[in-house]
């Protein structure tokens, strides 16, 4: 192995890292541009209430949450909006890590990555929106109604933000269900006919799956086994047309 080799080996590894580490001051310089934009406005106790709506709607008048922390009325706040920084950023944060791959790839590789990093962000978006807009509001209700006369409900705002958090991540990933199923058609692990010819095991194990992550109420369940059922029937339908968009050329070598 030649020294002029090993030279440009070394060189080609340094301006990487660098170029890395750039691109990674560039996407936490976003995320803090975007935080410290939240806390000006509209604040963190604003961005918690707007949170808070759905539970506080479905409370009695003039109910409210509690907290049982010492700092848990300033800590959960915080939380709540560097996390939804984070989630406003993450279209610059990702395009980081585009620009930071993008110039390795091919053509065709391109156009295999690209749409399914946008298509993920979208889908796992719309997955919170509609956890946030839709579900909450209907399982609170539901909860609620069959409380006890002479029970006083009072949520814990830290034990709400755990519920809420870990509701918006399942639904979330749920709505990633149509990437899932073209990743295994394009890279040739199923089939279009074999996964339709599971059909049946699938919406199985989407009621087993909704059944397990969230509340035991038949509202929640349904809310997240349907859409899951009918995003990965979307897969179906988009993946022939997606594989066929990212081939490679015929004189690739």
């Amino acid at each position: 192995m030649s020294d002029d080799f090993v030279s440009g080996f070394q060189e080609s590894f340094i301006s990487h890292l660098v170029e890395l580490r750039d691109r990674l001051v560039k996407a936490c310089a976003g995320i803090a541009i975007v935080c410290a934009a939240l806390f000006a406005w509209p604040g963190p106790s604003a961005i918690y209430d707007f949170l808070a709506r759905p539970m506080m709607a479905a409370l009695p008048a003039g109910a409210k949450m509690i907290a049982t922390g010492v700092i848990s009325p300033f800590l959960v706040p915080m939380k709540v909006t560097l996390l939804l920084a984070f989630l406003l950023a993450l279209p610059w944060v990702l395009y980081q890590v585009w620009a930071f791959i993008a110039p390795g790839l091919y053509a065709h590789e391109k156009r295999l990555i690209a749409p399914l990093v946008v298509s993920s962000s979208v889908l796992f978006a719309a997955g919170v929106a509609f956890c946030y807009f839709f579900v909450f509001g209907r399982v609170f209700k539901f909860i609620s109604a069959f409380s006890p006369t002479s029970i006083m409900v009072a949520p814990d705002i830290e034990n709400y933000l755990d519920f809420v958090m870990s509701m918006c991540l399942a639904f979330g990933l749920t709505f990633e269900v149509p990437v899932v199923v073209v990743v295994l058609v394009r890279t040739g692990l199923l089939t279009v006919e074999k996964l339709k010819a599971i059909r049946a095991y699938v919406i199985v194990g989407a009621f087993i799956i909704a059944a397990i992550v969230t509340p035991p109420d038949v509202v929640s369940q349904l809310a997240l086994a349907v859409p899951m059922w009918m995003l990965f029937e979307l897969g179906l339908f988009v993946a022939p047309m997606f594989v066929k968009a990212t081939q490679a050329p015929e004189n690739f070598d």
